[in-house]
Order: C-alpha cells, then structure tokens, then sequence
C-alpha cells in the first residue's frame, strides 16, 4: 500500500532523486515518509509524519550522497506517528518496507525475552531487528537475508542498506511488488514505475523469493537458493508527463477528461469481428464464468454478470475476492475466472488467482498494468491500457475495464447466437460516436447538482438490474473522495426495511436506463418521494416525479453504463470539490492495495 524508492549511482544527489521519486508515488496514499542515505560511511535516518513537504523542510539538500532508501507509509500495523514512520533501524541495518508480517506477535514476543528493545509499534521494524541480529551472527548480509525470509511470515517488498556495506542496496519481496530499474549511471528500486520515469524507463519485475544486489554500476539477481538469475529489462511504454495534471486541478479530472480516448482506443484493437475472433476466441468454450474483483473492479463485475447473463446467455457469479479466497468455490473443467484489477497487484484478488489455479481452472486477468504479478500468473491477459492513473479514485481504469467486458459480452453474444452480426457491427459503430457523446457530457456543469448535495449527511443510490451495479459504483465514487455516507440499494429492496431512514430533503440519486423496467423503477422513487426525499434521476427518457432530471443519451443498452458512469464521476467530483476535500488522495486509502 506503500511507496518505496531506493537509489544508488554515480550522482551524488540522491536526496533530490529519493524525494521526488516518493512524490511521484504519492498517488498510492501515505501518512508519513522519510528517507536513509549515506553521509561520511554512517546512515542518516530523517523521516516525518504527515506529507512529503513537511520531510522537505528538515533535509539539507547540499548534502551529497550516492546511495539511499526512502518510504511513504499508510498505517497498518501501529499509528501514524513519526517513530512508526519508515525507514527502521537496528544496529548496522536500516530498512523500508511494504506489506504485513502475519507473525510479528510471535517475533515481537520472542524478541523481548531475548532483550531486544522495539522502538515502534510496527511489524516493519521487526524485519530490521531480525536482519541485524543474523548479520551480527554470520557478519554476511546476504546470509542475514536468506535466515529473516525464512522466519517472517506474511508479505513484504523490502530494501536494506547495511551500515558496514556503503554500496550496495540489498531488496527482496514476497506478495508485495517491487521493481529494479537501471540506467548508464544509476541503479534503482521502487514500488511502482512512475518513481523512476524521470531517470529512466528501463526496469525489471523482482519476482517471488527472489533477492536483487544493486550497486551503481550494475544489479544481480538471485534465486532463494542463492543461484544467480538472468532477468530480462522491460520497457515502459508511457512517459512521465502521463503522471502529470497539465492544466487540470486536479487527476481525477484529468482522468475523466482522458477517458473518451482511451475508449477509442481500446476500440481501434476490437473494431471488427476478425480482431474479436483474434483476441477473444478462446473464450467460446466456457459454460459458466466467475468475476472475482475488489472494490470498483467488482462493480465492473456486476455490471457485466447483468450484461453477460442478458446478452450472452451464460451464467455469471461475481464475487468479492476477500470473501471468495476463503470459501469453497464450485468451478470446473467449463468455467473462466476473470480476474479485474487496475495494478494487477490487488492482494486479495491475487490470492484468490492463486486458489482458482490450485485447481487448474482456467483464468484470464483485465488489468492495467503491464507485467503485474495477476497479468503474469493468469493463463490470459488482456491489458485496458489506460496509463497511469493517479488519482486513488479509479475512474478511467474502471470506465476501460467496463468497455472490455462489453467486448466479451458482444463477442460472447454472437458465438451464443444471441447477438446477429449485423447488430454486432452496429455496437461497434456506436463505440466511434461515443466520443462525441462524452465530449458532451464533459462540456456539462455538475455543480449545481453538486451544490444540492453537498452538505448532505445520507445519500441513497437506487436502480434495478444493470442501473444497480451503476449505482453501486457511483455509490462508492461519492463516498470515497467526498467522505458523505452513501448507500447503494436495488430499487425495489429499499422498501425492505431500509427505506425507514429516508428523511426530509435526503438526496436519493437513481438511475433508470432499463426500457422494461422503467415503470418499476419510478415507482419506488415516489415511495422515497412520498417520505420527504430530494430526488435526482440519471435516466435516458425525461422524468416529471423527481426534483433534477438529468438526461443521458439512449444508446445501445450495452454501452449505456459508460455515459451514466461518467456523469456520477463528475458528480462526484464537483461534490467533493466544494467539500474542500483532497480529491486525489482520499484519506486512509490507497491506490494499489497489496495488503490483506
């Protein structure tokens, strides 16, 4: 959930280098940082809580260094506090880390009886207790790793600097990722690419168990049994002004603003039932599919179990990955897992990945990132290709996840006989004058909408059928990046018990796109009407019984969460804008979460 950044090279400036790779990551959510360098062969320690600038103003950035580690840290294990704050010492070891140490009880426990004196409340700085400990043992560091990833349970992606070894970066990793990038002059280590753009886009995946030894003129790669590794570079395709606001005040607005195109360009790839066939044709032997997602992705999950089941005829569970990892699942021989993330790294997803493949049941992973460790260990990928998305908020990421599931649905509705060709080339059709129904969209102002819910304690979003996955999104885009509750509810189930909490003036959102069950729809938002509700409705046919009826325009079914969706991003925003929140860095959450 964290950010690590480690640099060593021929430059004596990684100061400078460590602290604008931790604000290239901030995007990943952090509550404190803080950086370990080299000085006259002694570590220096500076660390803070809260944001990187109140870190910049105690670092003396005329101090030259060659080498160093740097972290931002979201509280996990222990308060945010600046002696909870990374990176930990012990004796001659100094560490950064990311993830959970499942038996840090156990350790803590154990060493206290030894007499060894924790400082923090953290899992982390038992990691660098342990590595000091067998260093002082076997006086090989190399040594004192392989014994400390034999003792730690849970996940990790760690980098150490050893105060008797001034250059050299040692890093390991399990469950958690991290990456080595290399240059003409540097070597360097991170948690995510966008730290390392500025210096080079030239890097390598650290796989499980693996250790990787980084010094200025080269990186060496071994395996747990201490073999050496050759490790192929990859190349990444974006650059750093993708990582960049531009004129926008924000990313997530930048994000919004980016997704017509990305649609086209995801379609460009699709645009004919050859390149459908190409792409998609293994998937014509599944009786049954699985989506296994968190958070957004499992919203683009529900949208497409309603898509798929209507569309395509085949059946279609949706499963929450913390949940499915720890139940009995009932795929066989003719079932598909599809597995959606945006970094390809969620945790939970990922350990779910891993127990559907125990079983030998085919997987596919829709993510974002390239080479991720779902895109890697699924039997299938497809990439959505949207670049970097910064904001925490997932809005163009998801918007490319919900145009692939539309792709499968239209490929997999043709092979079922349930969608003519003629109608299939139609669907594609309309994804070309997508763009300019977006641009529209866009052109619109929401903040009068915005200015009507605001201050609002409660909201409800209502819809039936696909407009409820809709709604479950919007739901979640509300109450992530603006802090008001909100709750998501099948239309007709509100009146179940839950509609006892409409009070007067509570905004109640709803969306109604679905021709058949329109009427259905309109009647419940009279019920919550009839009990005092401000009702804004999200519908492609004008509605008289609510208080704001905005229009979007009727489309195919198929592609018409995209428009809907997009409109509940922008309320949002505007939403959380005049709230005066930090919109791109939503409190207590994190972009890429790689913790359980």
């Amino acid at each position: 959930m964290c950010g690590i950044v480690g640099y060593i090279g021929k430059e004596k400036n990684a100061l400078n280098i460590l602290i604008n790779g931790l604000k290239a990551l901030e995007y990943r959510g952090y509550d404190s940082a803080g950086i370990a360098y080299f000085n006259k062969n002694k570590i220096i320690t500076i660390k803070e809580k809260g944001k990187i600038e109140k870190l910049e103003k105690i670092i003396d950035y005329s101090i030259e260094s060659n080498i160093g580690i740097a972290h931002t840290r979201w509280a996990t294990c222990g308060d945010a506090t600046k002696i909870n704050a990374h990176p930990h010492s012990c004796g001659k070891i100094t560490i950064v880390h990311n993830g959970i140490i499942e038996n840090y009880d156990e350790l803590k426990e154990q060493l206290q009886k030894d007499n060894y004196k924790l400082i923090s409340e953290t899992d982390s700085e038992i990691i660098a207790v342990l590595l000091n400990k067998y260093y002082e043992e076997y006086n090989d560091i190399i040594k004192a790793i392989i014994k400390t990833k034999q003792i730690i349970k849970g996940s990790y992606a760690i980098a150490i600097l050893c105060a008797d070894i001034n250059d050299k970066i040692y890093a390991i990793r399990k469950d958690s990722p991290l990456i080595v990038a290399k240059n003409e002059n540097a070597s360097f280590i991170a948690s995510d690419v966008p730290a390392i753009l500025n210096y080079t886009n030239k890097y390598t995946i650290l796989e499980e168990n693996e250790i990787a030894i980084l010094s200025n003129k080269d990186i060496s790669f071994f395996n747990n049994e201490l073999q050496p590794i050759k490790k192929k570079m990859l190349t990444f395709k974006g650059n750093s002004i993708d990582a960049q606001k531009g004129h926008f005040k924000h990313f997530m607005l930048k994000e919004i603003f980016e997704e017509k195109d990305i649609i086209e360009k995801i379609i460009k790839k699709y645009n004919t039932i050859e390149k459908l066939e190409k792409k998609l044709g293994f998937l014509t032997k599944y009786d049954n599919i699985t989506i296994i997602g968190c958070g957004s992705a499992y919203h683009v999950g529900l949208i497409a179990k309603y898509l798929l089941e209507e569309y395509a005829n085949i059946p279609v569970n949706i499963e929450i990955a913390s949940e499915f990892r720890y139940k009995n699942n009932f795929l066989n021989k003719k079932s598909l897992a599809i597995f959606i993330s945006q970094s390809g790294e969620t945790a939970d997803t990922l350990a779910s990945l891993r127990e559907v493949k125990k079983d030998k049941i085919d997987t596919l992973g829709i993510v974002n990132v390239q080479e991720s460790s779902i895109a890697r260990e699924a039997d299938k990928v497809i990439y959505t290709e949207a670049g970097p998305e910064i904001a925490v908020a997932t809005t163009k990421a998801f918007i490319a996840q919900l145009v692939i599931m539309n792709l499968i649905t239209i490929y997999m509705g043709n092979k079922k006989g349930k969608i003519k060709i003629e109608d299939l080339n139609e669907i594609l059709t309309n994804f070309d004058n997508l763009k300019k129904q977006i641009e529209n969209i866009l052109n619109n102002s929401y903040k009068e909408i915005a200015k009507k819910i605001y201050q609002a304690q409660n909201i409800f979003f209502l819809g039936r059928n696909i407009d409820y996955g809709i709604a479950m999104e919007g739901s979640l885009k509300l109450k992530e990046i603006s802090y008001i509750h909100s709750e998501a509810y099948p239309a007709g189930e509100l009146k179940h018990g839950t509609i006892s909490l409409i009070e007067k003036n509570m905004p109640v959102i709803s969306i109604v796109t679905k021709e058949h069950i329109f009427d259905k729809t309109i009647s419940n938002i009279k019920e919550t009407k009839a009990r005092g509700s401000f009702n804004i409705v999200i519908s492609n046919k004008t509605v008289n019984d609510c208080d704001i009826n905005i229009l979007v325009p009727n489309i195919n079914p198929i592609l018409q969460p995209i428009l809907v969706t997009i409109i509940l991003q922008l309320i949002s925003y505007e939403t959380a804008n005049l709230k005066g929140c930090d919109i791109d860095k939503p409190r207590n959450l994190a972009k890429s979460v790689t913790v359980e």
